[in-house]
């Protein structure tokens, strides 16, 4: 992937609600589009069920944070939303962020991971 950029827009959201598609878990909704380019631009969606604005903004940039440090195994060319359900303030850092992997698996918008022992170009005789 080369880069990972926000969406800003209402009609940026609502375009990826309406045409996309949606996989979800308990703690997040991922709804996702094909962009036509080669960067992946997210955006965030944390309603008011979730708690007032301080909790709020605390899960907006926990999941900008997680989105920042998996940007290399995610596809590029997609402009995603991620939706925080209540259920996400019960949970700590690690399950939201395994929540976050599950589901974009499950979208198919991950690379192939390479392991941890293969140096890249290498191939196994």
């Amino acid at each position: 992937m080369t880069g990972l950029k926000r969406l800003v827009r209402r009609n940026e959201f609502n375009r990826v609600y309406k045409n996309g598609k949606s996989v979800a878990d308990r703690i997040l909704v991922l709804y996702y589009l094909p962009n036509g380019n080669n960067d992946t631009r997210v955006g965030f969606t944390v309603g008011k069920k979730v708690g007032k604005a301080v909790t709020r903004n605390r899960y907006k940039r926990i999941l900008r944070e997680i989105c920042r440090l998996n940007s290399k195994i995610i596809k590029g060319g997609y402009d995603c939303v991620l939706i925080a359900r209540p259920a996400i303030v019960r949970e700590d850092y690690e399950k939201v962020e395994k929540s976050f992997l599950r589901l974009y698996r499950k979208a198919g918008l991950v690379q192939k991971e390479r392991k941890k022992d293969e140096a890249p170009g290498n191939s196994s005789n």
